[in-house]
């Protein structure tokens, strides 16, 4: 399988990129735990149904030494036992931002709430920064239909 179009060498798209990733690289540096980064850019990326970063989000998050446990159930999060209350309301919060265009009235209160009650400002920030900037990059790479499963981790820096 090969991708519609190289993001890579495209001139634009390739500077496009540059900036989005970035961006991402200042949320490493929140106080916002990296696991709890990597799970919401996991579930973003299978709501998506972006293979590529499903694939990425994975491996990095086995690199950094989560387990394939949690991993396996983040697509049925409100279901397991695995993850704490915050990661829970993180992931739900990624789940309404995320499907933000089946919900009349975008992310409820109540959900937003609920994550307020376990991070801080900066922690909330962080999230809406990722959980933006995964479903960029998920957009993108679906256009493209990047091929999945050949990403080893760290391959972007």
């Amino acid at each position: 399988m090969e991708a519609r179009l190289n993001p890579f060498t495209t001139p634009v798209l390739s500077k496009v990129l540059k900036h989005v990733t970035a961006a991402g690289r200042v949320l490493t540096e929140s106080t916002l735990p990296l696991s709890t980064q990597e799970l919401v850019k996991l579930r973003a990326s299978q709501i998506n149904g972006c293979g590529f970063c499903t694939d990425m989000h994975f491996k990095d998050a086995v690199h950094a030494g989560e387990s394939a446990e949690r991993l396996n159930l983040v697509a049925v999060w409100r279901e397991a036992t695995v993850f704490t209350d915050a990661e829970r309301a993180a992931l739900e919060l990624t789940e309404e931002a995320t499907r933000i265009a089946d919900a009349a009235g975008g992310v409820p209160d109540g959900v937003w709430a609920n994550a307020a009650k376990y991070y801080d400002e900066e922690q909330l920030g962080t999230l809406v920064g990722a959980i933006a900037l995964i479903n960029a990059f998920n957009r993108a790479n679906v256009m493209l239909a990047m091929p999945a499963g050949d990403y080893q981790p760290g391959q972007f820096g």
